[in-house]
C-alpha cells in the first residue's frame, strides 16, 4: 500500500450520505458542528459557505466541493444580509430524499460526512486545514467530479445497493480531494501529509509503508530515494516534522494498536508482525509513543 492508502484503510474510513438540499431566491441555512467530516458539492447553482472561526466567506460556484475537518458551526446562505434557519427542521422534514430552502430550485447541494476510527485526530485531521476548498476549475479535478456525477446519479435513480454504491464513492472522492489539494496546496497540509508533496520523501514513505517490520536504516532509505542520507534526513525533517526512523517507530506502533483493538492475536506475533523481535521491545516503544502498556491498550479498547 501507498501511505495515503494505509492511512485511510488505518483510519477505518466510512462515508455516510445526508439529504440533498435544494434552495432558490434568498435564502440561508445554519448548520451546527458536524461529527466526523462534512463535506458537501455544489452540483447546480452558486452560494456561499461560512464556517465559524475560519475567516471570510467562501464563495461557491457549480461544481466545487469542500471538506470541513473541524467540529465548526457553518452556514450556507445565497447572499450576506440572508436570514439563517436552522438546519434540523429543514433536514427534518426532507421529502424524498431533498431538503428544501428558500423559494424555487436555483441551487443543488449534495453532501455528507465521512466518520473514522479513533486516531483519526492526529493522523489525519489534524494535518488538513479546518476548510479544504476544492473549486470545479482545479486542474485534474475531472475524477472528483465523476464521482459526485455517479453519487447524485445513484442518489436522483436508486437501484438495488444505491446508497451502499454512493458511499463507496464519496470515499473515492475523498481520496481525489486530498490528492488534489496535496497538488494545489503542499503547504497548506502538515507531518506525513506533507511528506507525500515532496517526491524524495514520498518515496521515503513509500518504502516504510510497504515493509514496516524490515530493519529500515537511514541509508537504505536514502539509496531508495537516490539521495544522500543528509539531504533524506534533512527534507524528511522538514516536511514530516520529525526523522525517518521515528516515523517508522510511529506507524509500527499504530500497526500494533490496530491488532491490539482488533484482538485475537498474542502480543509476541502482534510484536513480530510489526518489526520487534521480543514483546518488551514493543512494549517499550508503545509506552513511548503512546504512554501506556499494549496490554492496558486492549483492555481499554475491549471495553465497551
Amino acid at each position: 500500500m501507498d501511505p495515503l492508502e494505509d492511512v485511510l484503510t488505518l483510519l477505518e474510513t466510512r462515508s455516510q450520505l445526508s439529504a440533498s438540499l435544494t434552495a432558490g431566491g434568498r435564502w440561508a441555512v445554519r448548520f451546527d458542528a458536524p461529527r466526523g467530516v462534512k463535506f458537501n458539492a455544489v452540483r447546480r447553482g452558486s452560494c456561499l459557505l461560512e464556517v465559524d472561526g475560519a475567516g471570510a466567506p467562501i464563495e461557491l460556484a457549480e461544481g466545487d466541493c469542500y471538506l470541513l475537518t473541524r467540529p465548526r458551526a457553518f452556514t450556507l446562505r445565497s447572499d450576506p444580509d440572508a436570514s439563517p434557519l436552522p438546519a434540523g427542521p429543514l433536514f427534518a422534514a426532507a421529502e424524498g430524499g431533498t431538503a428544501r430552502a428558500g423559494r424555487g430550485d436555483d441551487v443543488l447541494l449534495i453532501g455528507g460526512r465521512f466518520s473514522f476510527g479513533p486516531r483519526a485526530q492526529e493522523w489525519l485531521l489534524d494535518r488538513l486545514p479546518p476548510v479544504v476548498h476544492l473549486p470545479s476549475g482545479t486542474r485534474r479535478a475531472e475524477t472528483v467530479r465523476w464521482a459526485l456525477t455517479e453519487i447524485d446519479r445513484e442518489l436522483s435513480h436508486p437501484q438495488p445497493a444505491s446508497s451502499l454504491v454512493a458511499e463507496h464513492l464519496a470515499v473515492v472522492m475523498l481520496v481525489h480531494v486530498l490528492r488534489l489539494h496535496l497538488a494545489r496546496a503542499p503547504h497548506a497540509v502538515s507531518g506525513w501529509l506533507a511528506g507525500l508533496a515532496d517526491p524524495v520523501v514520498a518515496t521515503a514513505l513509500t518504502a516504510l509503508h510497504g515493509d514496516p517490520a524490515r530493519p529500515w536504516t537511514v541509508a537504505e532509505l536514502a539509496r531508495t530515494a537516490a539521495v544522500s542520507r543528509s539531504a533524506l534526513a534533512a527534507r524528511f525533517k522538514a516536511s514530516v516534522g520529525q526523522g525517518p526512523l521515528e516515523y517508522l517507530t510511529r506507524w509500527r506502533i499504530e500497526l500494533a494498536a490496530r491488532q491490539l483493538r482488533e484482538g485475537g492475536t498474542t502480543l509476541a506475533a502482534v510484536a513480530r508482525s510489526v518489526g520487534y523481535g521480543s514483546e518488551s521491545a514493543l512494549s517499550v516503544a508503545f509506552k513511548r509513543v503512546l504512554g501506556t502498556s499494549p496490554g492496558e491498550y486492549r483492555r481499554r479498547a475491549a471495553t465497551p
